[in-house]
């Protein structure tokens, strides 16, 4: 069976021994285009290849019956004009292109509950997060419910077109304890890549000792602590380190209901910021692999959860971890709230079971004559 197509991507081309800068470059099949951007401006990169994609279908901007209009051109139009300037493009462009794939030749007065149920099933199995469940499926369908209303508020059709997600998944509450984060830390430290049965001098985990501080110690939403910088720029969040603060909402980037606030660095990790921007030279973003920014952690964090013999760690846990930790300290649910950005009714949903005088009122008071 022929291998599937990997799609438009970004590859990183290494520097030449002519003098030539390391380059990203968009692969697409054979075709290469370069981006013209060196390693550090990944985050410019990712909105390079978002456009590239957008561009490959142009969609006609005409009011049309709903009959008449193909998803392909409401996907198209939406990826041109909104996905470049999210905060994670390439991702969303990634599920653009599943969804054109699955959707392009159905007009928008074809999508039923029945074809929405066709894609889940279509999505279902595909990749390991996606193994018996339709998570992934829900996502993709929630940005083809927002290509559609895009659409239909630049006037390009008028009809009522209605997508049916999928069920949402059970809430996923794995936070870990400080013996668990402990580990896991001196795991990614410590580790050796092994060569012909022979530790080498790599540390291939490393990297992921910056992730995990900084989402431990500020509980900030995984693309925040990858997009984050010791330098201001567009796209960016910054590390102001003589501040002590973190600007976690991206420079550039609206504000959404995903609240990023700026968060107040813990004395700790502030001593390894300093550390870390002296070390860095004072540029650039916080992790990197080899120099080059970190676009996931999915991979490299599932190993090191099983080299370090705990269950397995998501890079979304280290923000239930924060802020289960500070609930189990008796710290108000409005500051943990503001800490981490989120509502106080999410906390409470969440985290208010941990906190130590949790229903004690509330037992007392029933055994009382």
């Amino acid at each position: 069976m022929p291998a599937r197509p990997k799609g438009a991507r970004l590859w990183l081309r290494p520097a030449e021994s002519d003098g030539r800068n390391a380059t990203w470059i968009v692969r697409d099949g054979r075709l290469r285009i370069s981006t013209g951007l060196g390693a550090g401006d990944y985050s410019e990169a990712e909105k390079r290849l978002a456009a590239y994609i957008a561009q490959k279908h142009v969609a006609p901007r005409r009011e049309r019956d709903i009959d008449e209009i193909p998803v392909g051109d409401v996907i198209a139009i939406y990826a041109r004009d909104v996905i470049p300037g999210q905060a994670r493009p390439r991702q969303a462009a990634r599920r653009a292109e599943r969804l054109l794939e699955f959707f392009g030749a159905y007009t928008l007065g074809q999508i039923t509950g029945e074809l929405a149920r066709a894609y889940e099933s279509h999505r279902r199995g595909q990749g390991r997060s996606n193994k018996g469940t339709g998570g992934g499926a829900r996502r993709d369908l929630q940005d083809l419910v927002a290509a559609i209303n895009y659409h239909a508020n630049e006037g390009l059709h008028r009809g009522d077109v209605r997508v049916v997600l999928p069920r949402r998944g059970k809430a996923r509450q794995r936070w870990m304890s400080r013996a668990e984060a402990a580990k896991l830390l001196w795991t990614c430290w410590r580790m050796h890549e092994m060569q012909a049965g022979a530790e080498t001098r790599k540390r291939p985990l490393r990297h992921l000792c910056r992730f995990l501080l900084v989402g431990l110690y500020t509980g900030s939403r995984p693309g925040a602590i990858l997009t984050t910088a010791w330098d201001r720029g567009p796209g960016r969040s910054w590390m102001d380190v003589d501040g002590g603060r973190l600007h976690r909402l991206a420079e550039g980037a609206a504000e959404t209901n995903k609240r990023q606030p700026i968060v107040k660095l813990a004395p700790r990790l502030a001593a390894h910021a300093r550390r870390w921007r002296k070390m860095d030279g004072g540029a650039g973003h916080v992790v990197t692999f080899d120099g080059v920014p970190v676009s996931s952690v999915k991979t490299a964090l599932a190993r090191a959860s099983r080299l370090a013999g705990i269950e397995p760690v998501t890079a979304y846990a280290l923000r239930h971890t924060c802020a289960s930790w500070l609930v189990a300290k008796g710290l108000p649910t409005r500051l943990v709230a503001e800490f981490i950005g989120t509502s106080e009714a999410m906390v409470l949903a969440h985290y208010g079971h941990l906190a130590p005088d949790y229903q004690d009122a509330a037992a007392r008071a029933i055994g009382e004559k």
